[in-house]
């Protein structure tokens, strides 16, 4: 890596990040010496970010690490997981570009502190390739108490968290593709770039959801991915779908972006079930978390997952939401 060698990079950028977890050895072990509380389950999850597919190659740098570290961690929260540490592995084009990784790690570093979590280890190589990053975030749960894609019953209700499509149209403002007023737009582009993990809600989901899982690829295909694990289907009302302001006023524009906004990806929103009787429990939970929490639908027998409008009639959705190797280009 030219003037910055591999270890010098470790040393000087991500050792410091290690320093709370002594189980981490300052990095200079072959790995992590974790301890597991008793009574608790470990609960590990890991994805991969591609300059030019998941972030845009002149994003800056603190924005990737903080969106790398927060996608893992709605993983964490749509399995009702409390995040410990994380895994860091990094990919870089050679020479590397020192400020990028100053950056990245100060961003690493900020967002660590906001959610209470340590590196306890990884990889950096260099690559010919784009930038490619992965983090493997672990959180423990009480044992056998993990939330589940499967459990969900024909006839619960079907919940949504935040609000839905602003990533969507965050990323088409960065890429110069949906023109809206500055204000919006900015507001937007951070829904894209800095999601919200839901940790609070997620852990108080335990015992009250029946299902659940965090909006990656678009509302539609996650939840359909949620039905098929519990063998049901779904029945969604689009107005009841939760839209920000600036969603609202872009549909206002350009009705015909309403199938787009809930087939987008990048939301991290979570995408729960629940019978009918735990409604004043979620009541509940989105004042204690701050959190908000919206009905949208409930689940069928019939599998698939169908969105009406107002007048009952069903939405096309000629997208199924993002997929790699189906020739998407990016999120």
């Amino acid at each position: 890596m030219a003037a910055l060698g591999e270890f010098e990079l470790i040393e000087r950028y991500f050792a410091p990040l290690a320093a709370d977890l002594p189980g981490a050895r300052g990095l200079k072990d072959d790995a992590a010496v974790l301890a597991l509380p008793a009574g608790e389950d470990l609960v590990a999850t890991c994805d991969a970010m591609v300059a030019g597919v998941h972030f845009l190659p002149d994003d800056p740098p603190d924005l990737v690490a903080r969106k790398l570290l927060r996608v893992n961690l709605s993983d964490l929260a749509a399995m009702g997981a409390v995040p410990t540490s994380h895994l860091l592995a990094l990919a870089l084009p050679a020479p590397v570009d020192e400020a990028w990784v100053a950056g990245f790690a100060a961003g690493l570093a900020e967002d660590q502190g906001a959610f209470g979590v340590v590196l306890a280890g990884g990889d950096t190589v260099a690559t010919p390739g784009p930038p490619t990053l992965a983090l493997t975030a672990l959180g423990r749960v009480a044992a056998g108490r993990a939330l589940s894609r499967a459990g969900a019953a024909s006839g619960d209700d079907v919940y949504v968290t935040g609000t839905i499509g602003d990533a969507h149209l965050g990323l088409a403002v960065l890429q110069g593709r949906l023109d809206v007023a500055e204000e919006p737009a900015a507001w937007l582009a951070d829904r894209y770039r800095l999601p919200q993990p839901r940790l609070a809600l997620g852990p108080a989901l335990i015992g009250v959801a029946s299902a659940a899982l965090d909006v990656s690829d678009g509302l539609v295909a996650d939840l359909g991915h949620l039905c098929a694990a519990s063998g049901v289907g779904a029945e969604l009302d689009f107005d009841a779908i939760p839209m920000s302001s600036a969603a609202k006023l872009v549909l206002t524009d350009s009705q015909d972006m309403a199938a787009s906004l809930v087939a987008g990806g990048d939301d991290y929103e979570l995408v729960f079930t629940a019978p009918a009787s735990a409604a004043a429990a979620i009541a509940e939970l989105a004042q204690e978390t701050r959190v908000a929490i919206a009905r949208i639908g409930s689940t069928t027998p019939q599998p698939g997952v169908r969105v009406r409008d107002a007048a009952g009639r069903p939405l096309e959705l000629a997208d199924g939401g993002y997929r790699h190797f189906r020739g998407d280009a990016r999120r």
